[in-house]
């Protein structure tokens, strides 16, 4: 019997911008990648190692199931030898949609609705009373109400979802529900309905509106703050009526005879809502609208009858209410409080939910409410939360890639991240972590070092071995970082004079897990908001902050969470966050940051283009008349082999320029003239 392969051979890779890199990556270890920004760590670990991983077993999956699924290209690698099946954790997981809690997201609610399913007294349907919860041993059987003899079947798990059937009505299981605010249909009343007062007009309805509204009995050519209280109600609130009009788009001279309907502001915008049917559209009216917790529900998301059932007293809705430390101790009580009958099937049920909620609890989630909305999570609580839905099941013998764990973690938690990288190795796991956090570095038991620069200048293997081995080579970039107490780089203003510049004041009331507070802030400071991961940063910046400087600039109320500002002199808040740059086909570095917009005025700007009549947007390949008409201004074809990953190749017309070749100089394909 040969001897087992104790690492993953790396040969020629030349993915991105590795340069034909030749590595043995050491198998049944945690392993890290690291190097400076754009040195070719992720292009390493996810592009060669993960990409093989994955790709390799679902290979071994039959035809018909790998042609249902997003399948993975080859590697641009020479070999790849004795690499696992691969799973990877990304950086930043994606923000969940609107009905994603923390429950959901971390499949504890899966356990809790099968507990109110299996194990909980129902209520009568018709006459209100609970019944026996031994009644629900009987399965495929209904139960039989003892104070009115009706019969009646216990809700299933699914009924017991406000993803399902346990939906409330009325917020159709968001826990929230939208009206239209007012205030913010016309921001600005000295203006006139003709010069676009009324917003949504403008932005969710057609233009010639106006018209309507102007054949409704409103003056539409005078300041809004003018209109008369009559005129304002049908604004606002004004019939669908059908009006005759005589309409002139803005870019021709024709005029057209109309029969149109009224859509008043109000109904504008709540029509626009209905029709709503992903996050995109509804962010297109979601400025127009007051989001409220559900009167109906309580916010809970369940309808009634979901809310119905009860263990130990209480309702799903209220476990759901609970942080997590107070969910897995009402949990344990739960076996001993049912029936004999019932014990043995609850120990099982309340073992799944301790078992999923144990790593949150190692990863230090225990303070997150199970109804806690997805979105409002930090970039860290959504990572810990997909590394413990991840490792959960005690896997063994699979690759994990961890894409910088880190980010967003504070200090005191990168302990709880490395134990658990640890645990994923002890169980026979091997795990290859990219990371710039020196601690996550330093527990590492081998050191891959990329570099020695970005982009052109990295791509190569400078350093690897154990962290003292990597510690002691010349060529590391990382080796004075590694056992050092870093260095204070910037000095610190003096107390006295921290607020000689200015001050932001803000005033909240209790949101999520923050309580209420007075917080002031120093103008023209560099100001670092701390503290460990779930304490309230990004509850505080993002949902406190900069919603009360949004609404101070345009001299609009303040949301619900607010108790005051004063922020004199601030004109705009900008936010730059971690949000993803766009990631579809037609979106390169020059079209997201815009120098292709001044790219192509230059290029219009020159004799030939003025000779053909050309324009800026014609030299958009996305949209102009100049784009490679094979591609469609892709720069790339895609060719579908059947149960095969699909191929790209570079369009064979404009040779991946994007451009038709008969085309003039173009931005893409020409030095700047």
């Amino acid at each position: 019997m040969g001897k087992q392969p104790d690492h993953i051979v790396v040969r020629g890779a030349r993915v991105h911008s590795l340069k034909d890199v030749d590595v043995d990556i050491p198998l049944g270890e945690l392993v890290g990648i690291a190097g400076v920004s754009g040195s070719g760590k992720s292009s390493l670990a996810l592009g060669t190692l993960y990409a093989e991983g994955s790709r390799r077993y679902l290979e071994a999956l039959s035809t018909y199931t790998r042609r249902r699924l997003t399948q993975a290209s080859r590697a641009s690698v020479d070999e790849v030898l004795y690499v696992p099946a691969a799973l990877a954790l990304h950086q930043r997981p994606a923000v969940p949609g609107v009905r994603s809690t923390f429950g959901t997201m971390s499949e504890l609610n899966a356990s809790l609705r099968l507990m109110f399913s299996r194990l909980a007294s129902h209520a009568c349907p018709a006459c209100g009373a609970y019944a026996d919860p031994a009644l629900n041993v009987a399965a495929g059987r209904p139960i039989r109400c003892a104070a009115c003899g009706r019969e009646f079947w216990a809700p299933s798990a699914e009924d017991l979802s406000f993803n399902g059937g346990g939906a409330c009505p009325t917020c159709s299981g968001t826990g929230i529900v939208r009206t239209v605010d007012e205030a913010s249909l016309v921001p600005d009343e000295s203006i006139s309905i003709a010069d676009g007062a009324v917003l949504p007009w403008g932005s969710l309805m057609f233009d010639l509106m106006k018209n309507v509204c102007e054949a409704m009995g409103v003056r539409i050519n005078v300041p809004f703050c003018e209109l008369t209280p009559a005129e304002r109600e049908i604004v606002f609130h004004g019939p669908m009526e059908s009006r005759h009009i005589l309409y002139k788009a803005k870019k021709g001279t024709d005029f057209a005879e109309l029969d149109f309907n009224y859509y008043s502001a109000v109904f504008t915008v709540e029509n626009a809502l209905a029709k709503v049917k992903d996050e995109k559209g509804l962010a297109r009216v979601a400025k127009f609208l007051r989001e409220e917790p559900c009167a109906d529900c309580g916010g809970s998301r369940l309808s009634a009858a979901a809310r119905a059932p009860r263990i130990r007293g209480i309702g799903l809705a209220d476990v759901c209410a609970m942080a997590l430390d107070d969910a897995v101790a009402w949990v344990v009580g739960v076996p001993s409080a049912l029936p004999e009958e019932l014990r043995a099937m609850a120990a099982d049920i309340c073992d799944s939910f301790g078992d999923t909620a144990r790593r949150l609890l190692d990863l230090g989630l225990g303070y997150l409410a199970l109804d806690r909305a997805g979105s409002t999570l930090s970039t860290g609580e959504r990572q810990r939360v997909q590394l413990a839905r991840a490792v959960r099941n005690r896997t063994t013998g699979v690759l994990y890639v961890l894409d910088e764990p880190s980010i967003g973690l504070h200090a005191a938690n990168v302990d709880g991240l490395i134990g658990v990288m640890r645990d994923l190795v002890a169980d026979g796991n091997s795990v290859v972590v990219v990371d710039h956090d020196t601690r996550v570095l330093e527990a590492c038991d081998h050191l891959v070092e990329m570099g020695p620069g970005a982009g052109a200048n990295g791509g190569r293997v400078i350093a690897q071995g154990a962290v003292d081995e990597v510690v002691g080579s010349a060529a590391s970039r990382i080796a004075p970082f590694l056992h050092a107490v870093p260095a204070r780089v910037r000095t610190q203003v003096d107390p006295d004079e921290l607020f000689d510049r200015g001050r932001i004041a803000l005033s909240t009331n209790r949101l999520h897990t923050v309580a209420p507070l007075e917080v002031q802030i120093p103008r023209g400071r560099l100001v670092a908001v701390t503290g460990v991961s779930g304490s309230g940063k990004t509850t505080l910046v993002l949902e406190e902050l900069l919603p009360a400087l949004a609404a101070a600039s345009a001299g609009a109320a303040l949301p619900a969470c607010l108790r005051g500002v004063d922020a004199e002199g601030i004109a705009r808040a900008s936010l730059i966050d971690a949000t993803p740059i766009g990631a579809n086909v037609r979106s390169t570095v020059a079209t997201y940051a815009g120098v292709h917009d001044e790219l192509r005025r230059a290029f219009a700007r020159t004799e030939e283009a003025a000779a053909q009549g050309l324009k800026p947007g014609d030299f958009s390949y996305n949209t102009g008349s100049l784009r490679c008409p094979v591609c469609d201004g892709t720069g790339s074809i895609s060719l579908d082999v059947q149960f095969l990953p699909d191929v790209e190749v570079p369009c064979p017309e404009c040779r991946g320029t994007r451009y038709a070749p008969t085309a003039p100089s173009s931005p893409c394909r020409s030095s700047w003239p």
